[in-house]
């Protein structure tokens, strides 16, 4: 089975925020038990007394208002974040990443969380559609950090697989979407990683994190489908992800 790690980045409430990111990582079911390998001795190296009660949560790493950050010089929160993502970085092809970005000011109506869930649970479908077009009929699972979305996400999820997204109906998921503490998770603190690179990369122009994951986000043809950018007058936006997409628009006969 693929598994599709989310947490989000940015909050729908804050008025200084013009953006939200949903994103995370997907991987076959056996490579996460790696990924926790990884991140765990990435722990122990930073508190060998207690590595189990690190948590590598991006925000809390670069504010340093916390413990065990607190005591970190700048360049070493950031530094922290990077081994991080380069976990991700250094992870087997079968690891990609995806994440939606959305502009908040562009969906006034909508909850920019429910947009960018509905985006990805479509994306991840196709990806999933993809691999079983090569050979891979395995099934997919969303598993997201615990919040406040719980009943929502659950009840949009029944509803993609019946009444489809606005892209079409949900086929490859097996299940609706697993919550899990973030605590417990080292798969959704990298995904959580994710999310803040891309939520950077955005928000403050800051694409140093963003940088270090940028090929791992699942792409075709040269067109970055792991990728969105979801917002309204800009259409000559120049990131990777609307670049890619009006390149491959231009090649498509």
């Amino acid at each position: 089975m693929h598994l599709l790690y989310l947490d989000d980045s940015g909050s729908a409430a804050n008025v200084k925020e013009d953006y939200l990111v949903l994103g995370g990582v997907s991987v076959y079911e056996s490579q996460s038990h790696w990924i926790t390998r990884e991140l765990d001795r990435l722990a122990e190296s930073t508190d060998p007394g207690d590595p189990h009660g690190i948590e590598f949560h991006a925000s809390e790493i670069f504010s340093r208002r916390s413990a065990p950050w607190k005591g970190l010089k700048p360049e070493e929160a950031r530094g922290t974040i990077k081994s991080v993502l380069k976990v991700l970085a250094n992870a087997y092809d079968t690891a990609r990443a995806f994440a939606c970005v959305v502009h908040k000011a562009s969906f006034p109506d909508r909850d920019p969380m429910e947009v960018a869930f509905e985006d990805l649970c479509s994306r991840f479908d196709r990806y999933l559609g993809r691999l079983r077009a090569s050979g891979d009929d395995q099934r997919g699972l969303v598993i997201l950090d615990k919040s406040a979305y719980e009943t929502t996400l659950q009840q949009m999820s029944v509803g993609f697989r019946t009444l489809g997204t606005r892209w079409g109906v949900i086929r490859r998921l097996a299940d609706t979407p697993l919550f899990v503490d973030s605590r417990a998770s080292r798969v959704i603190q990298l995904a959580d990683h994710v999310a803040y690179a891309v939520f950077r990369r955005y928000q403050a122009g800051d694409a140093q994190y963003f940088d270090l994951i940028a090929s791992k986000f699942d792409a075709e043809g040269g067109v970055v489908h792991g990728l969105a950018h979801k917002e309204l007058g800009n259409p000559a936006c120049m990131c990777v992800a609307c670049m890619s997409r009006r390149t491959g628009e231009s090649f498509r006969p």
